[in-house]
């Protein structure tokens, strides 16, 4: 191949216009879902089990668990977190269950939870929860097989 010096330019201005035009490889969805970095939009995620409701997490109490910020409002319930981020930390990351379950993530709100098995469950509203529900167990299984794929 003979390669002039006019070839190499056309060559080289070729290049950077080729990658322009080329489709960009997507990030990966983050493991943790977390609007602004914080986990479960503020909520406490340890007093869902020991209040057995949504509880505001206090900003000034934190933890950083897989590249998210988790506020608690208390020290002691940070404490329980931290000893053991998976006995509280939502199943799937925080996406909403229903949604894993089906193939897709889905953000989540903290008034649409579910306790079973001692595991934490989001779901994206109560409505979407209410149909969550209606099969709880097969839900939880495909979910399970769709974890962590519906990342990529």
């Amino acid at each position: 191949m003979n390669l002039t010096r006019r070839s190499l330019f056309t060559l080289a201005l070729a290049v950077p216009a080729a990658a322009a035009f080329a489709p960009r490889a997507m990030a990966a969805t983050p493991e943790v879902y977390a609007e602004d970095g914080i986990a479960v939009d503020g909520s406490d995620v340890v007093a869902y089990f020991t209040e057995g409701a949504p509880v505001a997490g206090d900003p000034a109490i934190t933890f950083e668990y897989m590249g998210a910020t988790w506020r608690f409002s208390s020290e002691a319930n940070r404490d329980l977190f931290a000893a053991d981020p998976a006995a509280y930390a939502p199943q799937y990351g925080g996406y909403c269950a229903y949604a894993v379950s089906q193939g897709y993530t889905a953000s989540t709100v903290p008034e649409a939870w579910s306790i079973v098995d001692d595991k934490l469950y989001l779901n994206y509203s109560t409505g979407v929860r209410r149909r969550w529900s209606r099969d709880i167990p097969g839900n939880i299984a495909a979910a399970n097989a769709n974890w962590p794929s519906v990342l990529a």
